[in-house]
């Protein structure tokens, strides 16, 4: 179920406070369960992970925010909005809060490391876990700290992550009824005519107004032979009538991210017997891989499901990150993850061929301990599907 997105009194809506505090404390779990003493945290997400601290999400990576938990202690924010942080993030004390940690260069590193000795003593000898590796941040780090072990610290930080909490699947659930809004308004404007930049205006537009933080990517129209080979970006193509235009649009709330795809027929015109064929064949693998996606099974259970109907991948994990575990593609066969209750999946197959069309569809579900609960409600175009299948509650309630 999907509440409205205010704070209210009369209703168990978010609970932001809980969200943070439960966030932290699994992250709190999963490094006391390591053999890694502390972490560096340059991923904008997971600084809001840890600790709520906001940041540009986009279009590319910057190092504004940086957080370091060391084991058994307080998580620590460098940022350069350290003056407002410290201001308004009051659930956190405010020594937790200092300024924004340089690491272009030697320099930096090396004042920002004796700054965080003072603040969590020596990590002599220790094991630190870091997340973004470049041959620049390497070599600085590595002077700065000479006698400490640096390891890969991502990987304990997705031991907390892969399982969300009540309050980040509300988040997930929110973002995906921003991203149906755009969807619609997407659709809206779709008739021959129209560039695909023009239909993508309109969802962007949407999504942003209903308070749409960021876009889950650049987000996709694409239309008629841009569809097979699938290209995965939005031109000025102007969409004709009978074209199969794939839709791919995410919204974001409170950082948490929609991400759904529908493939539909422009225009009032039936489609042909092979595009019907092919966005069958998508129908189908997302389906059956929804069904697979229950407690016990393996993301290669789900995997196999849709198989081969899919490009390089069948899809991926949610969260904080538009692109987290479990996977969904082929390493699964070397190293499958068992699934369980609060991970989440976003299953996208493929099918289509150079002169027809391609079509993508794209469900997101959470794991619960039976039926998957596939909190993508929105119905498929109907004039593309034959069969309606038994989890599809929503395509054909109009026939």
């Amino acid at each position: 179920m999907t509440y409205g997105f205010m704070g209210v009194d009369w209703e168990d809506r978010v609970d932001f406070a809980r969200l943070r505090r439960e966030r932290l404390q699994k992250a709190k779990d999963a490094l006391a369960q390591s053999d890694v003493d502390a972490l560096f945290v340059f991923h904008t997400e997971d600084a809001r992970y840890l600790m709520g601290a906001r940041s540009h999400l986009g279009p590319t990576a910057s190092n504004k925010t940086t957080v370091v938990l060391p084991k058994g202690g307080e998580p620590i924010l460098f940022t350069m909005d350290h003056v407002y942080c410290k201001e308004t993030m009051t659930w956190v004390a405010p020594e937790q809060i200092q300024q924004r940690a340089i690491l272009a260069d030697h320099s930096g590193v090396k004042k920002w490391a004796d700054t965080l000795e003072g603040l969590i003593g020596s990590l002599d000898g220790k094991r630190v876990g870091w997340d973004i590796w470049t041959p620049n941040v390497e070599e600085c780090l590595k002077q700065a700290f000479p006698k400490t072990r640096f390891v890969d610290g991502y990987k304990v930080l997705m031991k907390a992550k892969v399982i969300k909490t009540r309050d980040e699947i509300a988040c997930l659930k929110a973002a995906t009824a921003i991203t149906e809004a755009g969807m619609e308004a997407a659709l809206g404007v779709l008739k021959p005519g129209v560039r695909e930049c023009e239909v993508l205006a309109a969802a962007w537009h949407k999504m942003t107004a209903l308070g749409s933080e960021w876009t889950q990517c650049a987000n996709i129209v694409a239309s008629g032979p841009y569809t097979a080979p699938y290209r995965r970006y939005t031109s000025d193509r102007v969409i004709r009538k009978g074209d199969p235009v794939i839709i791919d649009i995410g919204g974001c709330f409170n950082g948490y991210w929609g991400d759904f795809t529908r493939t539909v027929i422009c225009g009032d015109i039936k489609p042909t017997k092979e595009q019907i064929k092919y966005h069958m064949e998508a129908y189908n693998a997302v389906w059956n891989a929804c069904a697979a996606a229950r407690p016990g099974n393996t993301n290669l259970d789900v995997f196999k499901a849709a198989e081969p109907v899919f490009m390089s991948s069948l899809g991926h994990g949610s969260g904080l990150s538009p692109w987290e575990a479990p996977y969904f593609n082929r390493t699964v066969y070397d190293n499958p993850m068992e699934l369980r209750p609060g991970m989440t999946a976003n299953l996208e197959p493929y099918a289509g061929k150079k002169g027809v069309g391609g079509f993508r569809l794209e469900n997101n579900l959470v794991v619960t301990e039976g039926d998957p609960d596939i909190y993508t409600t929105w119905p498929y175009d109907e004039r593309l599907v034959t069969d309606v299948h038994p989890l599809d509650t929503s395509t054909g309630r109009m026939r």
